[in-house]
């Protein structure tokens, strides 16, 4: 057996750089670091080494860059997987929040985070956690939760079964999800002679699981059987390149679709058979319909609450799920009637049997409502209208100002919500919400990703004044990078959806906007001229109409172009949505929280979380 002596750090950054697609694309195209102790000299070394056959970005955040690594796989459709290091400490504990993120959305993401020394000698090292009743145990032990694979790598022959895991992982359907190797500092410096064989080129193909015959049979059953049934559309409909599936199946059995925050843009916004967005952020026309269904068919969705609307959507006493997933976690959950299967497989499967089978369409009507709604609230002001743009006026603006390949991102907050009733998708990924953590501060490392997966797309970063100030600093990584994003902040001073909540559920406006926030002083912060001290091109606006103007000046800019424009804090749109399970106080002084937790009994009572 031939081998090639090489540090445990070199070895790992040789066998990540040769695993392949099957689209023979690098299943691991580079690394984001942030060096420490704990990765500098060992990992530092190593992808230095590597050089431009691996390529190394430097972040200026480790949370903020993990974000960026896993907006670029889910904008890659989970293809491709990025590589994250830090040091060990707070440098990795940094990351944990990002590996959540990744876990909940069941998007692959490699991170690397240093560790202390395996063999124990100068223990303990500098930002070293110690448990007083484990020896064994690191900070890295927090991201066992939140990682679908993880390992302690304290031996260098330890990689020999260790890597080949966490591709297995990162390239399984079912499986993805954030993989955490904790790499011991010492060894990552530790030579060992290792298997030539073990470089060797390696194609990772992406499983279609097909449909067991008892299962496909009994959702064949329920669907001939259902007399009003309605697709709901999730991440997995995309993941799976199954957008044109799934445009067939709706035509050839006449079944309508609603997408949830994940699918959004599964199939064209203008398409008839598509009633718009589901749930507490949904359309009123998709949501007429949910009502109403007598068998909700899921397709790559976990069921999360903002698409049930806790649950109290589905009001037909007949109601049955079936649910299509490649995850049989995510395809039993609610008494469903499972179909475990890729999702593109699973819908021709489904096709062939039903033979022609078609269902009653909703009224059209619907959908005609419920788009004049959209343009109505999306709409430019007035010009006598003094009063601050809604969110909705803002997204309006950016509509009319992209066109059909740009990529609208975003995360937490009032706008998601927003733009999940409101934006017109009509190509395949090109909206990109992350709303299964809702994690503020995704957004602009988060553009920055989806740019690196998709550069020839002009990409727009929707980001509130509450999220920008969590983590804006990948700004001035697009800038250095030449990866420019277009980002427009709506500054509504403080946190103006949970205000709202505060405020529905009966509290009252407290330490959510600036203004009702303990403060000495009123906050004054100048967005415009901060980007612009981070290397983007940024300016301030006034207006609707300004916006769009300016939206124009950065369609044609070369580098990252930010744009700021006040919003009203308290404007939502009414049209659409759903109820929301927020626990009220039960006992309280207040008459507005009594009053909101009596309405929030009678909410209860339409709840159907299992049948």
């Amino acid at each position: 057996m031939k081998t090639i002596r090489l540090t445990a750090a070199q070895a790992f950054v040789r066998y990540v750089m040769a695993q392949r697609n099957e689209e023979g694309e690098p299943l691991v195209p580079g690394c984001w670091a942030i060096f420490g102790h704990g990765n500098v000299a060992g990992l530092g070394e190593a992808l230095h080494g590597a050089g431009d056959d691996f390529p190394t970005w430097r972040g200026h955040n480790e949370q903020s860059m993990a974000h960026a690594a896993i907006a670029y796989s889910k904008a890659k459709n989970r293809h491709q997987a990025m590589m994250v290091t830090t040091s060990i400490g707070p440098g990795a504990l940094n990351m944990v929040t990002a590996a959540a993120l990744a876990h909940v959305n069941r998007l692959p993401v490699l991170l690397v985070p240093g560790d202390v020394f395996a063999n124990r000698a100068p223990d303990p090292v500098l930002q070293q956690v110690e448990d007083f009743d484990d020896g064994t145990v690191s900070a890295n032990d927090c991201f066992r939760l939140v990682s679908r694979y993880f390992d302690r790598i304290q031996r260098p022959e330890q990689l020999l079964s260790a890597l080949p895991r966490a591709m297995a992982t990162l390239s399984d359907p079912a499986l993805c999800g954030p993989v955490t190797l904790a790499f011991c500092q010492d060894v990552q410096a530790e030579g060992f002679d290792w298997p030539e064989s073990f470089f060797a080129p390696k194609i990772w193909y992406r499983r279609r699981p097909m449909p067991d015959a008892r299962e496909l049979e009994r959702a064949v059953k329920a669907i001939r059987g259902a007399k009003a049934p309605l697709i709901i559309a999730g991440g997995g409909v995309l993941y799976s390149g199954a957008t044109e599936t799934l445009r067939n199946f709706a035509e050839s059995h006449n079944i309508p679709v609603a997408e949830t925050q994940g699918g959004k843009s599964s199939l064209s916004w203008d398409h008839p058979m598509n009633f718009g967005s589901i749930g507490v952020t949904g359309a009123s026309s998709a949501n007429a319909v949910a009502e109403t269904c007598d068998l909700v068919i899921g397709i790559g969705t976990r069921f999360q609450d903002f698409t049930t609307g806790s649950w109290a959507l589905f009001k037909n006493p007949a109601r049955q799920i079936l649910s299509v997933n490649v995850v049989a976690y995510d395809a039993a959950k609610h008494n469903a009637i499972s179909l475990v299967a890729d999702a593109r497989v699973a819908l021709e499967a489904l096709s062939v049997k039903l033979d022609g089978h078609k269902a009653r369409l909703p009224l059209a009507k619907l959908r005609d409502t419920w788009l004049a709604d959209v343009e109505a609230a999306i709409a430019t002001p007035a010009s006598k209208d003094n009063s601050l743009p809604s969110d909705a006026q803002v997204i309006g603006a950016v509509q009319r100002s992209m066109d059909e390949n740009a990529i609208v991102v975003c995360a937490a907050g009032g706008l998601p919500g927003e733009l999940h009733k409101l934006w017109k998708a009509s190509k395949a990924n090109s909206y990109h919400v992350e709303y299964g953590f809702s994690c503020m501060g995704y957004e602009i490392a988060g553009g920055l990703g989806v740019k690196m997966a998709l550069p020839a797309r002009e990409v727009v970063v929707m980001v509130g004044d509450g999220s920008y100030m969590m983590a804006n600093s990948e700004i001035a990584t697009s800038v250095m990078l030449g990866l420019k994003i277009i980002v427009v902040v709506l500054d509504n001073r403080g946190f103006a959806c949970i205000n709202r909540l505060q405020m529905a559920t009966g509290g009252e406006s407290f330490n959510n906007l600036l203004d009702t926030a303990r403060h000495k002083n009123p906050s004054t912060i100048d967005f415009a001229a901060h980007a612009g001290a981070m290397g983007a091109t940024a300016e301030k606006v006034d207006s609707v109409e300004a916006l769009e103007e300016a939206l124009a000046r950065a369609r044609s800019s070369e580098r990252s172009h930010v744009i700021v424009i006040d919003t009203d804090p308290l404007a939502t749109t009414g049209a659409g949505g759903n109820w929301w399970d927020v626990a009220v106080p039960e006992v309280s002084v207040r008459a507005e929280v009594k009053e909101a937790h009596a309405d929030y009994l009678m909410q209860k009572k339409g709840q159907r979380p299992a049948d």
